[in-house]
């Protein structure tokens, strides 16, 4: 797996001063692990055929994990997007890091037209109701303009099920686990049209 700079958001975390810093801070999703993108980043590394020589969107990016998984794996190029300042940050942080090239874009893109790209990678966007209406209409965007959709997620309430073809399962860590807390299943699925 890629080297990311995880910082989990805790009491020891020194996240802390970012938040006193800036009134804006929110709540640093991008500082957790998350089940389907660790799924989505392994699913991308033992398949490579998935993005080897695509130009990759990696939605909802968070600390870049997947972008950087999929450029090891072979992608022509990634656009990690995120709506999260300090996640964008992290993304070139780890990036570097990683010694590869991820171009950013800070902004709600489902919202908008997809951008030029050959398949989109979701990791973690179907935790909300709202949130996951809004992407599963952004990514019947993709599909009508041929591009291929993969999701990886542990099955989350909001998940449209009658949407996605499972590829893979995996047993891994998620969202706000301890670092030695119980595996969970994740899975790595084709949206596919309804």
């Amino acid at each position: 797996m890629p080297e990311v700079l995880i910082h989990k958001a805790g009491p020891k975390s020194g996240l802390w001063r970012l938040a006193e810093a800036d009134e804006a801070f929110g709540n640093p999703y991008w500082a957790y692990h998350w089940g389907g993108g660790l799924a989505l980043a392994r699913y991308v590394l033992d398949h490579r055929e998935a993005v080897a020589g695509q130009r990759v969107l990696d939605l909802g990016a968070g600390s870049g994990l997947v972008s950087i998984a999929a450029m090891e794996a072979g992608a022509a190029s990634v656009l990690a997007a995120d709506v999260d300042p300090y996640a964008i940050t992290a993304i070139g942080l780890n990036a570097a890091a990683n010694d590869v090239a991820i171009e950013t874009a800070l902004g709600d893109m489902t919202q908008s037209e997809p951008p030029d790209v050959d398949i989109v990678l979701v990791g973690d966007l179907f935790y909300n109701e709202d949130l996951a209406v809004c992407v599963t209409g952004f990514l019947d965007r993709c599909l009508a303009k041929q591009i291929n959709v993969l999701v990886g997620d542990p099955r989350r309430a909001f998940l449209p099920h009658l949407r996605l073809r499972q590829l893979q399962e995996y047993e891994g860590l998620d969202f706000g686990s301890p670092s030695r807390g119980e595996a969970r299943s994740n899975a790595v699925f084709a949206f596919v049209p309804s």
